[in-house]
């Protein structure tokens, strides 16, 4: 027999009204499994869906779940679990309250798991690109810990501080890339439509004309006559590059090139160790054990360098040495962390040396971004003045020579 999907609300045995989907072959089928889980029915409708009811999904368009919600529903979770609720109700809050449709339907999942006997950290590993490796493993810590609710809130206090770490990088990002966007359509636009129309009027003259404005007609001419090659250049070599960077090799080289940038290396370096210091921080914190911590931070480390200083530690401590010692040897790591590392590892402090790390470096990034933005702006003013302009005076160099070319 064919199953259907069935929205039902149920009451629990403490008096709790639970709304969810189930499938089933019948609504009696579906009674019968909420009897089982020690539910009674209230409602059970076959849910139905025409095409007016379905979400229109665009490709590259489809509803995220963003790292801001994951920590707001962090912390109400923590809050809930710390006044007494039980884990099933405070799921259930958290679904009727989410606004974002898809992560209500991911809580929605993880409270059935959970009532059906897993573990939150299993039924949360289900969701692998919503909750991460990192956070499976925070929640699991915390359940053997017996202090999920601190954990929670530890959870939060990481993503909140890389949502905000993130947000500054992408905030100074945003001003260049309109500003070369906009150079690039000005450009564009007077290669198009502009520089035409003085070479049909500099034929009609005659005479020769200067080596700049030579070579802007060719330019334009090769524009207008192969703007298809052209474009499907740029699209295949995006795509191309995109396919290198995913590739091992490719991603190894790719941020090795990102660290020797001139001004912007050193942002994704202090981004990099930032994001190090605060989850391995967050980890030792929460009580998950070295060897396992490592492996999450080599995994959310996010630059493959970084992830190659962190496997030389695992090996180390591995052979029982020290999580400090190995980092002198990747020049990704300045002095002043491995050597908070080690005064860390010496006092038994080594989270909160870690967490002194992370903070400074973001302190360090946010200061850096700032300059940059000041930086930048100047700059790009310059180029757009000298890419419009030079256009512009090849275009009125022939212009000198216009009186003696009528004359002749």
């Amino acid at each position: 027999m064919t199953t259907a999907t069935f929205e039902y609300r149920a009451r629990d045995r403490k008096g709790g009204v639970h709304a969810g989907v189930m499938e089933g072959q019948s609504s009696a089928a579906v009674a019968v499994a909420l009897r089982d889980k020690g539910f009674v029915p209230l409602k059970i409708e076959e849910k139905r869906s025409s095409a007016l009811d379905r979400e229109i999904s665009l490709p590259g368009f489809k509803k995220k779940v963003k790292s801001k919600e994951i920590s707001i529903i962090s912390r109400q979770l923590a809050t809930m679990v710390n006044s007494g609720l039980t884990l099933i109700r405070a799921l259930n809050i958290l679904e009727q309250q989410t606004e974002n449709p898809l992560l209500a339907e991911i809580i929605a999942d993880v409270r059935t798991r959970v009532e059906q006997g897993s573990s939150l950290s299993a039924s949360m590993e289900a969701h692998p690109k919503v909750f991460n490796h990192l956070y499976v493993s925070m929640v699991r810590a915390g359940e053997v810990g017996g202090a999920l609710d601190e954990t929670l809130i530890r959870l939060a206090d990481t993503l909140e501080s890389q949502v905000r770490l993130r947000s500054k990088v992408k905030s100074a990002m945003a001003y260049p890339v309109v500003v070369l966007g906009l150079i690039i359509l000005i450009v564009s636009g007077m290669l198009l439509f502009v520089v035409p129309i003085f070479q049909e009027m500099y034929e009609d003259l005659g005479g020769d004309l200067p080596v700049p404005t030579r070579m802007l007609i060719n330019f334009s001419n090769l524009i207008t006559t192969f703007w298809w090659l052209v474009l499907a250049l740029i699209v295949g070599g995006v795509i191309g590059f995109r396919r290198w960077k995913r590739s091992p090799e490719g991603r190894r080289t790719w941020d090795r090139l990102k660290l020797r940038m001139p001004i912007l290396g050193k942002v994704v370096q202090k981004v990099a160790i930032s994001r190090f210091a605060r989850t391995l921080s967050v980890l030792t914190r929460t009580g998950v054990p070295v060897l396992q911590a490592l492996d999450i931070v080599a995994t959310t480390s996010g630059n493959s360098l970084v992830a190659d200083a962190i496997s030389d530690v695992q090996s180390s401590v591995k052979r029982g040495e020290s999580l400090a010692a190995p980092l002198h040897r990747h020049a990704v790591f300045p002095p002043m962390v491995t050597q908070m590392m080690s005064v860390g590892e010496e006092t038994g402090a080594i989270d909160t040396m870690l967490s002194k790390v992370a903070d400074f470096y973001d302190q360090e990034v946010d200061d850096t971004v700032s300059a940059l933005t000041s930086l930048i702006e100047p700059l790009l003013i310059i180029v757009m003045g000298v890419a419009v302009g030079g256009i512009l005076i090849a275009l009125y160099l022939p212009m000198f020579n216009i009186a003696n070319l009528i004359q002749n």
